[in-house]
């Protein structure tokens, strides 16, 4: 049995290619399902954010190629392409990077905090699903513990900055004064919140909000003002934006070129900031194309996102440390699993065995045997068929000269607490 994280993110993948193996919301049940049936898999867990997609699986030895296989028929993408950007972890290394993940160590903005939101979502849907086994669940809860412990052990989640603090700031430094400035936010889930929220703090002029439902986006403009519109309302929007960004699941861009162009006639070219943070992307690349655009995707927020690396960097390293403590932890609980596991064994043959001699015992008082003689027989082969298996191996072991085990043996068979019998 094998711990197995594999997955692509940031670093090794540029927007292009995360869209496209990313997870919409509607895709996730199956694909847990297919996941988990596939012959080398036996718990799996499926994690798809805008900056990773990553799956989380108990598999047989080397079944990370099975998974990846998978992973590309799943996409329709050639695994040849997938095997150049994705990475996979095994065990311990696999447990150290959800714990890494989950403290927001491998963010693109190190330290931000929705990522451990995330993963409770992406954890509630596999065990949702049946996704979930022992080993899974107790690996998912071991890395909430340690982010838990790094959020309140250490300065990474002071101040927290996000993608979407990242994005204000970058609009921030485009315009001078957002007081005067006109904000459309498309999508109404967390991310959104976050850029609504940092808008608002920075006193935007006007807010509005776009999603699939009107109700959805009206929570968010009640909580900060605004003005709460359809998907279908975009256009009229955009004719009255300054700024623009978008995070939603849609599966296909929902701003495109002839939509832009038409709101700069308009607008008569005034120009507009576009922030794109979704994965797969909301507005078309082609958008970015026209003169009186600046254009942004999650990964044009990089310097940003440096400046913030370098003011968290010392509690990032305070992280590592806890995180290496988890991972020891887990190791450690892990192989007291695999001893139980042992012992659960031996003593379910030692019981096998003295069942075997009860009923003999047994058989052999019903038929009028001399009961001190039967429990003598009794109690001598009860002793030597428990000792016959290690007696006979402690001899080959001798034989082969295998000391490593003879030591063992004596550590695991004697009782030095035991008084020694002496030779008669």
């Amino acid at each position: 049995m094998t711990l197995l994280a594999l997955g692509i993110n940031h670093k090794t993948a540029d927007v292009a290619v995360r869209e496209r193996v990313a997870f919409t919301p509607g895709q996730l049940e199956a694909a847990l399902v297919a996941l988990k049936g596939l012959p080398a898999v036996s718990e799996a867990a499926v994690l798809s954010t805008c900056n990773r997609t990553e799956l989380y699986c108990v598999t047989e030895a080397q079944g990370e190629q099975a998974v990846i296989d998978w992973l590309g028929r799943f996409h329709d993408l050639p695994v040849e392409e997938l095997m150049r950007c994705a990475y996979h972890y095994l065990d311990a290394s696999a447990a150290r990077h959800l714990m890494r993940v989950a403290s927001g160590l491998d963010s693109m903005v190190l330290g931000e905090p929705q990522i451990l939101g995330q993963i409770k979502g992406a954890y509630q849907q596999a065990r949702q699903h049946q996704g979930l086994g022992g080993e899974l669940e107790r690996l998912f809860q071991h890395a909430f513990a340690v982010a838990k412990q790094v959020r309140t052990e250490t300065g990474i989640g002071e101040n927290p900055v996000s993608v979407a603090y990242a994005a204000v700031s970058l609009a921030t430094c485009i315009f001078d004064d957002l007081t005067r400035s006109r904000a459309l936010l498309v999508g109404a889930g967390d991310t959104i919140e976050l850029v609504a929220r940092h808008l608002h703090e920075a006193g935007i002029r006007e807010l509005i909000v776009a999603n699939r439902t009107r109700e959805r986006a009206a929570q968010l403009t009640g909580e900060f003002g605004g003005q709460a519109i359809t998907l279908g309302e975009i256009p009229q929007a955009l004719e009255r934006a300054d700024i623009v960004i978008t995070s939603t699941a849609a599966p296909l861009p929902i701003i495109g070129k002839g939509m832009v162009e038409r709101a700069l006639k308009v607008r008569r070219h005034r120009p507009i900031f576009m922030v794109d943070i979704a994965v797969p992307r909301d507005i078309e690349p082609q958008v970015g194309e026209l003169d009186d655009v600046f254009l942004y995707t999650v990964d044009n927020l990089q310097e940003v996102i440096e400046e913030n690396r370098r003011h968290r960097q010392v509690a990032a390293d305070q992280a590592e440390e806890l995180i290496s403590q988890g991972v020891s932890h887990w190791q450690h609980e892990r192989r007291v699993r695999g001893a139980g596991e042992l012992i659960k064994r031996y003593r379910e043959q030692g019981e096998a065995l003295r069942q075997g001699a009860e009923a003999q015992a047994l058989a052999q008082l019903a038929r009028g045997e001399d009961p001190e003689k039967v429990l003598r027989r009794f109690s001598q082969q009860l002793t030597n068929k428990l000792m016959h298996g290690p007696t006979l191996r402690l001899r080959e072991a001798s034989g082969a000269e295998r000391h490593d085990v003879i030591q063992a043996a004596e550590s695991l068979l004697l009782d030095p607490a035991a008084p020694a019998q002496d030779p008669e």
